[in-house]
Formats: C-alpha cells, structure tokens, sequence
C-alpha cells in the first residue's frame, strides 16, 4: 500500500508537516507519527491508511508502487504536474529554508 518512506516523500514534495498532513487527511498527529515511525509498508487501521492515501492523491501525490511503471522499479512518490495546493483550514504553508531541522518521531 504506502511505506513510511513513501510518506515522509510525499510531505517534502507538498511541503507540508506532520501536522498538516494530519488535517488533510482528517487523523490525529499521533496516528501520522505513528505511520511515519513504521518500518517498511504501513500497518494499521484500513479506514486511516485509506484516508491517508486519499488525502495524498487529492493533494496531488501519486504513490509508485513496486510493480509500478519506473525506469528503477521499487516504491516511490511523485508530484503529478499542475496541482491544485491542498487547502488547509487556518493553517498557514511552511516556509521553504535551506537549514531544515528534521521532525522529531516519538
């Protein structure tokens, strides 16, 4: 279905964090550090990864999946071409900067 690699790929392509991931896709910030904490393909509940799928494709993510047409095979992510942003309610886009600190996963 989707890895946690997946995720985090497909967050630094939209430029969003965990927390607005969380909106998008109606879940908790626990749930997303959860998936994103997962080793390899993430587990859990169906009705949340189909959410969290969902929101990514809405977003304009498309998910490769390992049989997938790329000239490398294996998983990957990519950002279709003219892509609407994902609205976000009062949520403001991260800034892009060249020192990013990476996220903290409990």
């Amino acid at each position: 279905m989707i890895s946690a690699n997946q995720l985090r790929a497909a967050r630094a392509l939209l430029n969003i964090d965990q927390r607005q991931i969380a909106e998008l896709a109606d879940l908790s910030v626990p749930t997303i550090q959860r998936m994103e904490a997962s080793d390899g393909v993430i587990r859990g509940n169906v009705d949340s990864l189909m959410k969290l799928v969902s929101a990514l494709e809405n977003a304009g993510i498309e998910l490769i999946s390992p049989g997938g047409h790329s000239l490398a095979g294996g998983r990957g992510v990519r950002l279709r071409e003219q892509v609407t942003p994902p609205k976000m309610k009062n949520i403001k886009q991260r800034k892009p900067s060249s020192s990013r600190t990476p996220e903290r996963v409990r």
